[in-house]
This record gives structure tokens, sequence and C-alpha cells, in this order.
């Protein structure tokens, strides 16, 4: 064998450096190891989400799921619109990740933000000195395609590594797959009762109807469940169901 020469402290920083480098590609492995691929979802709707799985191993006893996904067709469109004025009002205006709607969580105050502008940066100093305080509002900014992104591959956890590879899910899935289908996989995957997954499912299980024939008041009651369909629902309606319903009612009216 061939000995090696290489200085102890030589030897002791390379081995580091490799560590270094082998801990970066797990690392990067990991952000971008998801399966399926967001291709995937370009044609199939999934047979069970990791939102789904998780809810399927905490149960205690056999539940039986509601879960009927539908093409966007079969959806009314007051439906779609519901679901954007509730949980993402510039949702075909960014790429994934709503970087206005993330400073306004901060407290950040101007309408714009350009690194150019001093003005700009100041403030965004002044809204990061305040972001760990007002971090339950930052998580609620999170996009639609964030929240599709979690509900498909992640999980509800707050780990901020987790919500790094959110981010980075989202990124690939605006890319892959487009806002429409974005949009119409969101409708048919998101929680909106207790085992109950999706518009179409949660339309028959609180109104007796279809997906496609949802009023005003019913699509502006299941876009009113979240961000807590399981406490918060057509089925139990409490006050702050009630006041979501009726706020999302007074935007649908006003333009969206």
């Amino acid at each position: 064998m061939k000995r090696d020469d290489t200085p102890p402290k030589f030897r002791w920083l390379r081995r580091l450096l490799a560590a270094a480098a082998f801990g970066t590609g797990v690392f990067v492995f990991w952000l971008f190891a998801i399966w399926p691929p967001p291709s995937w979802y370009r044609t199939h709707f999934p047979r069970e989400t990791a939102f789904m799985a998780m809810r399927r191993r905490a149960a205690e006893e056999p539940f039986e799921r509601k879960y009927l996904p539908v093409p966007a067709e079969s959806i009314a469109p007051v439906m779609r619109r519901a679901a954007m004025v509730a949980e993402d009002h510039r949702f075909y205006e960014h790429g994934g990740i709503d970087f206005l709607a993330v400073l306004e969580a901060m407290g950040y105050r101007r309408s714009e933000f350009s690194w150019d502008g001093p003005r700009d940066r100041k403030e965004l100093e002044r809204a990061l000195q305040r972001a760990w305080s007002r971090r339950d509002d930052i998580r609620g900014a999170s996009t639609i395609t964030q929240q599709l992104a979690k509900n498909l591959y992640l999980s509800p956890s707050r780990n901020p590594l987790r919500k790094v590879k959110e981010a980075v899910t989202a990124w690939r899935m605006e890319a892959a797959l487009g806002k429409d289908r974005i949009l119409e996989l969101y409708l048919n995957v998101v929680e909106l009762g207790d085992e109950v997954w999706g518009v179409e499912a949660a339309s028959r299980e609180y109104f007796r109807r279809s997906a496609a024939r949802l009023s005003w008041e019913q699509a502006a009651a299941l876009a009113g469940t979240l961000p807590h369909p399981r406490t918060s629902n057509p089925a139990h309606r409490p006050g702050r169901m009630r006041w979501r319903q009726n706020m999302i009612l007074e935007r649908l009216r006003r333009g969206g």
C-alpha cells in the first residue's frame, strides 16, 4: 500500500471536508427526493397522500375514508374562487411562494419591496427584528402550492428544515404542473373534515350534492373550514367558521 505522508493536521482537515461534502450531498438529496415526482401528478390523483397516511396511522379504530377526486370541470367555479379568497388570493401571481405575503406577515408595512430602495431595506430590517414574535402569522402565509406540497409529501411539522423542503417541493411543483393543475389537485386532496378529503367528498358529506352544484354559501362554508377542518366545518359550524364563511362571501361578491 502507498504510504500517506500527509501531515496529521491536514489529514484531519481532509476528513472534515469529505464529511462536510458528504453531509451536503445527503441534505441536497433529501431536499429533492420525493416520490412520485411532481410530473407524475400531471395525469394522476394520489391514492393516498402523506396527510391521509398520517391520519390512518394515528387512528385508534377502523374508519371510513371519504375521498372522491374529480376533474376541475366537475367543481363549481365559485369553489375555486372561494379557495383562493380564503387561502391564497395571489395564487396566479406568485411562483409557489408568495414573498409579499410573507413580508406582510412579518409586519412589513410598505406595499412593495426593492433591494435598491433604502426605505424598503430599512423597513425590512425592522420587520426581521420582529419576525420571531410573528412566526405564527408567517406560517399562515403559505400558498396553496405549499399546502399541496405539504399534503402530498410531508407533514404538519413546524420544523424549519421541513419548511425548507416544503418550499423546494412547491417550486418543483410549479415548474412541473402549472397553476390550473395545482389548484385542481389541491381541491381534491385538501382535508375538509374528519376523514373527509377534497371538495367532492365534502360536498356530498355536508350538503348531499356534487361539487359541481355547490352554491356560493356552500363553497364559502367549505373554504371557511380551513385551517382547522376537523373542528371547524359545516357539521360543527362554530363561530369562527361562520365568521370565515361570511368574510369569504363578502369578498366573492366584491369580485374576489
